[in-house]
């Protein structure tokens, strides 16, 4: 009976112990989103993390005017194209790209950077990795956003575009798809078969 009793509080202690060293799952701060986009015939992948304004002042404070920006929280802001596309009058490879930026008060310089696996900007800076750099308006909206968002909006076969928004700024960068250069080589494919 000795051992019986023993081997139970050595359970009960061993089943403790586990329970207390087991992680607790709280919800984010900036929680995780992923928008995939189809834009003509090219997929379109955002993946980025939402900070809230929490009665904060975003821009000019919290984010300074004139300084580079992750644009959004935690990891890298990524987004990826399946196919090349033209951002800025700039071919833009097929693949993933951070997008990086410097908010001012009336414009943002909006950064498509090489190395998308940083946290946050990158250490080390390094210019041969900025593939495009758009200068973007800032347009303030009547009403406050107030967690941080990445649209896909004004959707067309051969383009959409990058919003971003938060407070009371809505930012858009232009994306244009190869549409037609695809659906052209899809028709020669096709003609080829016959």
């Amino acid at each position: 009976m000795k051992k019986l009793l023993l081997l139970a509080m050595v359970f009960a202690v061993s089943f403790t112990t586990n329970t207390t060293y087991a992680q607790v799952e709280t919800p984010q701060p900036s929680p995780f989103s992923k928008v995939e986009q189809k834009v003509g015939l090219t997929d379109v992948t955002l993946e980025y993390s939402r900070p809230g304004m929490k009665g904060r002042t975003i821009f000019g404070d919290l984010v300074p005017y004139g300084k580079l920006w992750r644009t959004g929280a935690n990891a890298n802001t990524k987004i990826t194209f399946s196919d090349d596309v033209m951002i800025g009058g700039k071919e833009v490879k097929a693949g993933s790209y951070a997008v990086f930026t410097t908010p001012n008060e009336k414009s943002w310089d909006v950064v498509f950077y090489s190395d998308a696996d940083n946290w946050g900007t990158p250490a080390k800076w390094d210019d041969s990795k900025v593939v495009t750099t758009v200068k973007a308006d800032v347009m303030k909206m009547p009403m406050k956003m107030e967690t941080f968002t990445i649209i896909l909006d004004d959707l067309s076969n051969n383009s959409a575009t990058l919003g971003m928004l938060w407070e009371d700024v809505y930012v858009p960068v232009k994306i244009e798809v190869p549409t037609a250069k695809k659906v052209s080589a899809n028709i020669e494919k096709a003609m080829s078969r016959t």
